[in-house]
């Protein structure tokens, strides 16, 4: 069993090419949370400057301090452990980007190249939440305009970047913890060769394949619940593995922190609305403050804790 490879360039066709591809997209957002993208509009060229510039920031800016402290705390504790899973750590190195924080400055290249690769990815994104919100049909440009609080630019947009060095111990640490994103719309760019990505899907981990120059596309928690569960945001995790270092770039495209988060009411049966809603109305604000305490535990309680304030 695969996750969905699409083509994106499909959507800006006509007649049945197009809704074929659109009940694609549909596809991937109702039954899997996960699908990938290929002919997704970002150049090749760049994508492979990406690669080269974060592979040599790994090299020249982290692998040391890696290697000196978390490697090393991990691998003590994993001895201690004499092999019993470790539950609370994960085996990953990993910045973010935003507008307005510190970048890597050592790396020639880093900075332009990643601001360059931000701006498309953040356009792709918008592009993606315009084909759901057709797909629920609700207005364009709805979602957009919910993560960002009405009108405006206030949406949180950041870029992790992440690698998974060789681990001595993969029986014993996850890469990256099973969770589900937060936010809402995530864009990620992972490693074509060395894989480790996972997604629960009907009871069974399935491997997200590494495919050269794709983007996956993941749904959060946010457009589960303005979509009132006809979309669903994924368990996932990173397998550690004992060969290959892992690159992942993952872009998240979240509300702003004030933004008011709820079922769009076009989604929501009238005889529902107020008796059984699942999913309540709130500030994302407060869910990132409860989601901060309980990111790998299972979502359910983090809508019913946000209810209750």
């Amino acid at each position: 069993m695969a996750i969905p490879v699409i083509d994106f360039s499909k959507v800006n066709g006509t007649g049945e090419e197009r809704a074929k591809t659109m009940a694609q997209i549909a596809n991937g957002c109702e039954e899997w949370g996960f699908f990938q993208l290929v002919n997704h509009g970002i150049p090749e060229e760049l994508l492979e400057k990406v690669k080269k510039v974060c592979s040599e920031y790994f090299k020249m800016e982290r692998e040391e301090i890696f290697n000196s402290t978390i490697a090393n705390t991990l691998n003590a504790l994993a001895d201690k452990n004499s092999g019993k899973k470790l539950e609370n750590v994960d085996w990953e190195d990993v910045i973010t980007l935003l507008d307005d924080n510190e970048w890597p400055s050592k790396t020639s290249g880093f900075k332009e190249t990643m601001a360059e690769y931000r701006a498309e990815l953040k356009k792709l994104a918008e592009k993606v939440m315009e084909v759901m919100d057709e797909n629920l049909s609700l207005p364009k440009g709805y979602i957009k305009k919910a993560f960002n609080d009405g009108e405006g630019n206030s949406a949180f947009f950041g870029t992790k970047v992440s690698h998974y060095p060789p681990c001595p111990h993969p029986e014993q640490i996850d890469g990256l913890r099973a969770h589900t994103d937060a936010g809402g719309v995530i864009l990620l760019f992972q490693d074509d060769v060395v894989g480790g990505l996972q997604i629960l899907k009907d009871g069974q981990w399935i491997d997200v394949q590494p495919m050269k120059n794709t983007i996956v596309i993941n749904t959060g928690d946010q457009i589960e619940v303005l979509s009132n569960g006809r979309y669903k945001s994924t368990w996932h995790r990173v397998l550690a593995t004992p060969d290959g270092n892992r690159r992942s770039i993952a872009s998240f495209y979240n509300p702003s922190l004030k933004a008011t988060i709820a079922p769009a009411p076009g989604l929501v049966e009238k005889d529902d609305e107020e008796i059984n809603q699942t999913y309540p109305k709130f500030l994302f604000g407060d869910y990132m403050s409860i989601y901060a305490k309980q990111k790998f535990l299972p979502k359910e309680p983090r809508f019913q804790a946000v209810r209750a304030l």
